[in-house]
């Protein structure tokens, strides 16, 4: 997956010149033992690079200022040594723009018991020099991450790459660019939005192409390009049907792929939408084409939902590191067994092969709506563990990011006559319950579904970007979510 840049985090510990010479000498030692020993064994994906012990006022707000200047710099890792005044922080936090975390913890993991005596007290006050420090963040309303244990523990390493994976997906959502071939299915309305509140809150530009724009690119793709991919198809999937309609459906699918990677890359775009309604110039609408360019880290939504789209893209940056995928997705059935209630997901063919738990099978099928030849697309089921259904939303005035964690299951029986990829979950703390919550809060019939992000991160993400979130899981009780609901329209339009 590409990013539009190689991101870094700054490691800065505080202090202050009022411990003398030696103990600061000691504090500078044991922040860089302790972030090359992050790097080593943290398996971040990104870089910790230690600048400075911060000092004083000055210092704090020149570093400050050089993090929001530098791009490639993701996000700051504060940690407090000693104490270190919080007062002298005030004009540095003030002025931050990137990404916080505060790093609550110490270098040493035990108490020395026997040698302990007030030289090692002073040099070690993390405890209470961090409780100095939380105050000024929370008196100042700066938006951070705070972690609290042992910097060496893998609970403490595993929190440090969820901030840092959420920290470089803010920094890509402020350069994000999304096209959309064709505008919104008729008559829909939770696809529509926004977009200037979008590039505001969010940083995203949506530019809108007639498919015309797009048929230039396909008519320039060459036959050899697409012999070269569709000899990619065949050696990476079953192809289960070989005849002259189908490989011909294929090919055009790869004709497909190709223009519209083209196109994405020519204008720096990495998401996108298409729909069925707006096809003039393509034979088909895309299916396997847009399956396989979200698998390469492409957002992507149906019927022109830009929202969705974006947040695809985004959620597969947070959960880059993860093995089992998010996609573009859609609540599509029910299953209403007592006891075992269960939803079906899948869309018209869109469907990222990312989640697939099997080599995945292209087939060729009619569409049934569109008007077009039959399309290619990729059938296969979900991968199965615990995963979650997210969705941004225009609520006037405000965005709102609605989260329900679920369960992904296995696909009880097989349903040979469903040519679509599909997935299976189990939604917390009920099907009722969470439909019920998911309808109330305004939730969209199309969702991000991922296997890789937690709910932990998405919440950070919106306080880093000042959204409105609603998390409907195991925990929620309908009584109070109804209420929260009503007092968060108050909080948020007296906010607005």
């Amino acid at each position: 997956m590409n990013l539009s840049k190689t991101y870094e985090f700054w490691f800065v510990t505080g202090s202050q010149h009022l411990y003398g010479p030696e103990v600061l000498k000691q504090v500078n030692d044991d922040s860089v033992n302790m972030v090359n020993g992050l790097n080593e064994q943290g398996q971040f994906g990104y870089k910790i690079v230690f600048k400075d012990v911060l000092k004083t006022p000055d210092e704090i707000t020149a570093l400050v200022k050089e993090a929001n200047n530098t791009e490639n710099c993701a996000g700051v890792i504060g940690w407090m040594h000693t104490f270190s005044p919080a007062k002298m922080w005030i004009t540095g936090l003030s002025i931050l723009n990137k990404p916080f975390m505060h790093l609550h913890t110490q270098f040493n993991r035990d108490i020395p018991w026997d040698s302990i005596d007030m030289d090692f007290m002073n040099l070690n006050q993390s405890a209470h020099g961090g409780r100095e420090f939380g105050f000024i963040n929370t008196r100042l309303r700066l938006p951070r991450k705070v972690v609290v244990g042992y910097w060496e523990s893998e609970k403490v390493q595993q929190q440090i790459r969820k901030f840092m994976n959420v920290a470089v997906t803010i920094s890509e959502s402020k350069c994000l660019k999304i096209a959309r071939f064709g505008d919104n299915m008729r008559y829909v309305a939770v696809t529509e939005g926004d977009k200037v509140e979008a590039e505001i809150k969010l940083g995203w530009q949506v530019h809108g192409y007639g498919v015309g724009d797009l048929v230039e690119y396909v008519e320039k793709v060459t036959e050899d390009e697409v012999e070269a991919l569709y000899k990619e198809y065949q050696n990476e999937y079953n192809i289960v049907e070989t005849s002259d309609h189908s490989v011909n459906s294929i090919k055009y699918q790869a004709k497909l792929e190709i223009a519209i990677e083209r196109f994405l890359n020519d204008g720096g775009f990495t998401a996108f939408t298409t729909t069925f309604e707006d096809l003039h110039g393509l034979k088909q609408l895309p299916g396997l084409s847009v399956q396989r360019l979200m698998g390469k880290g492409y957002g992507f939504a149906g019927e022109g939902d830009w929202k969705t789209a974006g947040f695809v893209r985004l959620t597969k940056i947070m959960g880059r590191f993860g093995d089992k995928g998010t996609s573009f997705m859609e609540d599509y059935t029910y299953h209403l067994e007592p006891d075992n209630e269960m939803v079906l997901g899948a869309h018209m063919l869109e469907v990222c092969p990312s989640i697939s738990n099997q080599k995945p099978n292209i087939i060729v099928n009619p569409l049934g709506i569109g008007d077009r030849e039959d399309p290619a697309r990729f059938t296969f089921s979900c991968k199965t563990g615990p995963a979650l259904n997210a969705s941004i939303i225009d609520m006037g005035g405000r965005m709102r990011l609605i989260i329900n964690e679920v369960d992904a299951v296995k696909v009880p029986q097989e349903m040979p006559k469903l040519p679509v990829a599909q997935a299976m979950w189990k939604p917390q703390p009920s099907l009722e319950e969470a439909a019920m919550a998911w309808i109330l809060a305004g939730g969209a019939h199309h969702t991000v579904f991922s296997l890789d992000v937690t709910a932990e991160e998405l919440l950070d993400f919106a306080e880093f970007l000042d959204l409105e979130t609603v998390l409907i899981n195991k925990d929620t009780n309908m009584k109070t979510f109804r209420q929260d609901l009503k007092l968060s329209d108050v909080l948020w339009n007296l906010k607005g």
